[in-house]
């Protein structure tokens, strides 16, 4: 979690670069586990103690009446005893290797950041809103361009054939940067699970969207011929990763797939097409090539707050507006090109 999170590479690594929770060499720290371990009984890290101690990680009372159970809103803004006492400790840990001289470590598959009134990972909670007002932007610019700049038919629609299907687009994109913000704010399952299946979806309708653009498919029938099983399958695969297994290696998998896919139709595309702007395809593509070894050449958060992860976040910002903008160069190319055909 946004969480891909509106450039053809970097889709891919939106879903395959995910944070995968898997056991780090943190968790396994004998000294790290202990802690955890004395904090949950006692409630206590040093001189720190927290009042969610009183209850066990899922919410139940160790002791007292049930209306001193802490409500929903408590423990999503304080976080419960499990994970006060891991980010305390974890902490604490860090610590004590810094003064060993000893490089910072994963803990259950994620960085040791610090939080910011409660929030989790601020500075990219930060970019993953910035990136969502800058898909906005780009929507809100298509749409005055579309039906206030350029011409309409005689029933108001537009001559862009593709307008609809960007109004999507721009919907699922601006949904996968939302749950990409409250992820990176609350790592829960639910969190997780709503950002990687917006991510999904986006990646699988921007597959779509390059193979009807690039193919220049128009009519509806062929259109649904095209779209159907591949949305039916990015169906499937969501219902799947939160009905059945959250499976980080077939989610991985699937969502390179399709990114890697959709990479080589806008390619190949803008190789043979004569299109004016196919050059900010061409810089949307090597720029988000170079920007993807931030997800590949990953380290440890500077101060706590900023990592690879969240430099990538903020290389998606100026991508995003160079992507709205050639769309936009795409509807008025397209609109002139109909309008000279019709007279």
């Amino acid at each position: 979690m946004a969480q891909l999170h509106w450039m053809i590479l970097t889709l891919s690594t939106l879903c395959a670069f995910l944070p995968v929770l898997h056991a780090s060499a943190g968790d396994a720290d004998p000294i790290y586990k202990s802690c955890v371990e004395q904090c949950e009984k006692s409630g206590c890290v040093g001189n720190k103690c927290f009042q969610h101690c009183k209850f066990s990680s899922d919410g139940k009372p160790i002791d007292g009446p049930w209306y001193m159970q802490e409500p929903l809103y408590l423990r999503w803004k304080q976080w419960d005893c499990r994970s006060d006492c891991r980010y305390h400790c974890i902490l604490a840990r860090e610590e004590e290797r810094e003064k060993l001289g000893d490089k910072p470590v994963k803990y259950h598959g994620k960085w040791p950041f610090q939080r910011v009134y409660g929030i989790q990972e601020p500075v990219a909670v930060a970019l993953s809103a910035l990136n969502l007002a800058m898909q906005f932007h780009g929507w809100i610019s298509f749409f005055i361009l579309l039906y206030y700049k350029l011409p309409l038919k005689q029933n108001k629609r537009t001559y862009y054939e593709y307008t609809g299907l960007w109004h999507i687009y721009a919907i699922l994109s601006m949904n996968s940067w939302f749950w990409s913000a409250v992820f990176h704010s609350r790592d829960v399952e639910l969190t997780e699970k709503l950002d990687y299946s917006s991510a999904v979806a986006l990646i699988g309708f921007s597959f779509v969207i390059s193979i009807l653009r690039a193919f220049n498919v128009r009519d509806e029938a062929a259109r649904v011929m095209v779209a159907a099983p591949l949305l039916a399958f990015v169906t499937t695969h969501i219902l799947y990763l939160n009905f059945y297994k959250l499976d980080y290696g077939l989610n991985m998998k699937v969502c390179a797939a399709m990114g890697i896919a959709q990479l080589l139709v806008w390619a190949i595309w803008a190789g043979v097409t004569r299109h004016p702007s196919r050059w900010k395809l061409w810089v949307v593509v090597v720029g988000g090539g170079l920007a993807m070894l931030l997800e590949i050449y990953d380290f440890p958060p500077y101060r706590g707050f900023v990592d690879a992860h969240a430099l990538w976040h903020s290389t998606t910002i100026p991508f995003t507006y160079l992507w709205w903008s050639f769309v936009r160069d795409d509807a008025e190319f397209r609109t002139l090109t109909l309008i000279k055909k019709v007279k």
